[in-house]
């Protein structure tokens, strides 16, 4: 019977976003064992945003974790029914964790540009001047498409 109470080792594999001053923005930490879970789940989180850069790319965290961050911006048309046409931008926020694609994004993305980001939506909290707490949410960076506007 003891030997059915067997328990696993769980270790904690963390997950963090950091900021420009190189403090934790989010953190996450997640149990992972050396056995399979009884039932696994397949689930989906996919980003695909195609749109124009806010402000050159920076790079932020620090040496051991190095990001880059920019901002994206979309936009939705859309018309009133007096027949007035109007303009919704939205504000995206794009974390780039991968090295290869953090290098290309700092040499080849500049403010302006259309670019298109696949990745997956994440949120947390980054902690103000004040020490309040506030909501963010960030888009983690798979693959960064740039595109050449035409001369």
């Amino acid at each position: 019977m003891a030997s059915m109470l067997k328990q696993s080792r769980l270790l904690m594999r963390p997950t963090m976003l950091f900021n420009s001053g190189g403090s934790v923005l989010h953190s996450v930490s997640r149990p992972y064992s050396s056995e399979a879970p009884a039932r696994t789940e397949k689930t989906i989180n996919t980003v695909s945003l195609l749109g124009r850069v806010g402000a050159d790319p920076q790079l932020r965290g620090n040496n051991e974790h190095p990001v880059v961050t920019f901002s994206l911006a979309t936009h939705t048309n859309y018309k009133y029914e007096n027949g007035d046409w109007a303009q919704r931008t939205d504000w995206h926020r794009v974390v780039v964790f991968k090295p290869n694609l953090r290098e290309s994004v700092m040499q080849f993305l500049k403010k302006g540009q259309r670019t298109m980001v696949q990745g997956k939506i994440t949120y947390g909290e980054i902690t103000d001047q004040q020490g309040n707490p506030k909501p963010s949410t960030s888009i983690i960076a798979d693959d960064v498409i740039f595109f050449r506007e035409n001369a």
